[in-house]
């Protein structure tokens, strides 16, 4: 209710700050002892002002405590005097009305006094009056605002039946408008915490570059662990906006993470998260991203056939506009349909991706996860002429540019190292395999190029000096297996 009475009058934070800064000067009435970032804590009720300063508030909003959603209404709507206006003064001045029902203003007065005399009375006071505290705020709210729905629908649908509207159903009428009003007003998110999430996110694409998989999934199942305590609540449709785009970022992120450890299951689930959060944006690009990425999971441990048929889907999604989802779904599908030896597709599909890609240099390229680099194109671009069998472009494998992500030159080798084993030169897939390996520093070293170089020697002859070697390196490599 707080930060609807701000909103209802056009206020940011910061200017409902100032506005109760200049009513304290012009009154008299000293610094209010608050901030924006009290102020926020305040609206979303993670703090409760000072008895002081909600009536600071009150004079602000020209409203009354309980109107401010700052104190709870004991009032029976008996019909009788249920009005008290009580002057500040001492707590002996408590007046009482209506057979025990009272307002009692000697909170605030202990609160006024507790810094002059050193002593926190009002811990006394409460101590004393324990009972009248031990309240579930929310929960009566909660009751409230059930009771008065029901009396509503009732006067709804006994009107309906009348068809003779008083002044009481277009009092009702109005009143219904008003709680919507604020309803729609009410969220729990502020500006400056989306703008905070934002680079929080940013930040997480940028460190995934080089940070190994699972402590970098330590960090996002944090960041997770935030954001969904914003999503479950109501929030405006330009904050929710922002919220699922983080969201769908983040499972990104995690599912891309797990893929690498392994963990293929909830892999798939992750991408699923980021799919529905996505959707729910209705961003076509971002759903196009989704789809791209995921891609990535299908052709490492899925089914090519649902590799070509997603990047298809991602392309038509992200349009003919050049964008990262379109090049990285192009390079996806050229790359698929190398491996499942259809050449010509597959060489139609990467001169659509490098055309993509041209396009796309005049953008900015930032080095973070989920943006189609140079380097990105590059590894797609060899992956799948190492399919296609050019002999040249293999042996230009050295030739990444400085920065290559931490894994991508292992898994280019592992690809060339499975092309020879289908081919029948299981020795040389081996000593490939293990040179990738050696590449790959102990904590990125997990299941994606773990698995992939133990899958070469289910065929080789284990009598090679190449296929030994290779069995050396990963009983080493599992041994310490970054899982």
């Amino acid at each position: 209710m707080l930060k609807a009475h701000r909103l209802a009058r056009g206020w940011s934070a910061r200017q409902a700050i100032e506005e109760l800064e200049d009513l304290c000067e012009q009154h008299g009435l000293g610094l209010p002892r608050a901030n924006i970032d009290l102020l926020n804590a305040w609206e979303n009720n993670r703090a409760r002002p000072r008895p002081q300063t909600i009536d600071l508030l009150a004079r602000l909003y020209k409203a009354n405590a309980v109107r401010l959603g700052l104190a709870a209404d004991y009032c029976e709507d008996t019909g009788g005097p249920k009005v008290v206006v009580v002057a500040q003064g001492r707590p002996e001045e408590a007046v009482r009305a209506d057979a025990g029902h009272r307002t009692d203003r000697s909170a605030d007065y202990w609160g006024d006094h507790s810094a002059d005399h050193g002593v926190d009375y009002r811990a006394d006071y409460r101590a004393d009056h324990s009972a009248d505290y031990r309240v579930d705020y929310r929960a009566d709210h909660r009751a409230d605002h059930r009771a008065d729905d029901a009396r509503r629908r009732a006067l709804f649908h006994h009107a309906t039946l009348m068809g003779r509207p008083d002044g009481r159903f277009f009092a009702e009428v109005e009143g219904t408008r008003h709680d919507l009003d604020r309803a729609l007003a009410i969220g729990t998110v502020t500006e400056d915490q989306l703008d905070r999430l934002d680079e929080q996110v940013l930040r997480h694409r940028r460190e995934y570059m080089t940070t190994p998989p699972m402590p970098m999934l330590c960090r996002v199942m944090l960041e997770i662990a935030d954001v969904r305590k914003l999503t479950v609540m109501r929030q405006p449709a330009s904050a929710q906006r922002r919220l699922l785009t983080a969201t769908t970022m983040l499972a990104l992120l995690s599912a891309d993470a797990l893929m690498k450890l392994g963990d293929t299951r909830q892999a798939h689930a992750w991408y699923g998260t980021a799919r529905t959060a996505s959707d729910d944006v209705g961003d076509l690009r971002l759903r196009a991203l989704v789809r791209a990425q995921q891609t990535m999971l299908l052709y490492y441990y899925g089914d090519l056939n649902e590799t070509v048929r997603l990047a298809r889907e991602a392309r038509m999604l992200a349009g003919s506009a050049p964008s990262s989802p379109a090049a990285l779904a192009a390079a996806a599908e050229a790359r698929a349909l190398a491996r499942m030896g259809d050449g010509k597709a597959a060489r139609t599909a990467l001169a659509e991706a490098e055309q993509i890609f041209a396009r796309m240099r005049g953008l900015r390229q930032d080095d973070l996860a989920f943006v189609f680099t140079e380097k990105r194109m590059v590894f797609y671009r060899t992956g799948t002429l190492i399919e296609l069998g050019d002999a040249q472009q293999i042996e230009a494998i050295d030739a990444f540019p400085p920065g290559f992500q931490t894994i991508d030159p292992a898994l280019i080798l592992l690809d060339q190292a499975a092309h020879l084993a289908r081919n029948g030169d299981h020795e040389e897939a081996c000593r490939i395999a293990a040179e990738a390996l050696s590449q790959v520093p102990a904590e990125h070293r997990t299941s994606i190029v773990v698995t992939r170089a133990k899958a070469l020697l289910a065929d080789a002859d284990p009598r090679r000096p190449a296929v030994r070697h290779l069995s050396r390196v990963l009983a080493e490599s599992s041994a310490r297996l970054a899982l």
